[in-house]
């Protein structure tokens, strides 16, 4: 049977590759425009910016906005808390939920499936909800003015991550870890050296998400630490500005450039791990 087709001989099929790809450029396009926007805008004059008529591109390209954007503050200081606290708490909280996704998928305990019940409604808790509750208890654990608080967060595990790593290691072939098991080796070994060196498509998902979490926040940062110690993040809001005390633009857009590059950078390396550790975490129930 012939393949039905329409006007100049386009098939159902092709017909449907078209209209996917026509949407997938579209909205591939709208989610660049204000990327291309933050990048040209960064490199006008900062008369441009504030300019009535509104230009989308410089009329002629200010990289001298970059030269200030590393040097009116100590950039090089706060990117490196940035990603020190980034990747201290990323490692804490993907290590945490790992054992704890661990334990609700192979280990059998008294009400289980109850407690992860409770673990996944935890997800659906918007975190806003914990900020003054947080507030007054690391304030009175006098950990405030220090990173203590984000280390308490990362042992704590999260639990979007644990059903994360419950997902995956539900999908983990138990041959393996019963293979384990009659050669003498213990829960804990067995965890160490068989399960999680095969799981590297959750983990880099959940290193990503979680790095992200503290790379782009802002209010934690102003929350808890002292200037010296605080992120790249809140000196973006809060550090360019003239001797009148009023912010630059275009210097602060140049530095939004740079601090966007690490997590794109990230990403592009481990982009292939994060679509499979996002798939083969929702395979089993």
């Amino acid at each position: 049977m012939r393949a039905i087709t329409h006007g100049r001989g386009f098939t159902h099929r092709q017909m449907g590759k078209i209209v996917t790809y026509t949407l997938l450029i579209a909205v591939t396009v709208v989610l660049t425009i204000p990327v291309v926007y933050l990048i040209s805008t960064s490199l006008k004059l900062e008369s441009e910016y504030i300019a009535e008529n509104l230009q989308f591109f410089p009329k002629k390209l200010q990289w001298h906005n970059y030269y200030l954007a590393l040097t009116m503050i100590d950039f090089g200081h706060y990117a490196l808390n940035s990603v020190l606290l980034a990747t201290s708490f990323a490692t804490l909280i993907v290590t945490t939920s790992a054992m704890a996704g661990y334990g609700f998928a192979r280990i059998p305990a008294v009400g289980r499936s109850k407690l992860f019940s409770v673990v996944v409604a935890l997800i659906l808790i918007p975190a806003s909800i914990f900020i003054i509750p947080q507030f007054v208890l690391f304030s009175n654990l006098r950990v405030t003015n220090s990173y203590w608080p984000w280390i308490l967060w990362g042992l704590s595990a999260s639990p979007f991550f644990i059903f994360l790593f419950r997902q995956f290691f539900l999908s983990f072939p138990v041959e393996l870890e019963e293979a384990a098991e009659v050669d003498g080796a213990r829960v804990i070994r067995i965890f160490l050296q068989i399960v999680l060196p095969n799981s590297y498509p959750v983990l880099a998902t959940s290193f990503i998400l979680a790095f992200l979490s503290v790379w782009g926040d802002w209010l934690m940062p102003l929350l808890y630490l002292a200037d010296r110690n605080t992120t790249l993040a809140v000196k973006l809001i809060t550090a360019y500005v003239n001797p009148q005390g009023f912010p630059i633009v275009t210097p602060t857009l140049a530095a939004s450039v740079i601090y966007i590059l690490p997590p794109v950078v990230m990403f592009f390396f481990v982009q292939k791990y994060i679509m499979q550790g996002v798939v083969t975490s929702g395979i089993k129930g």
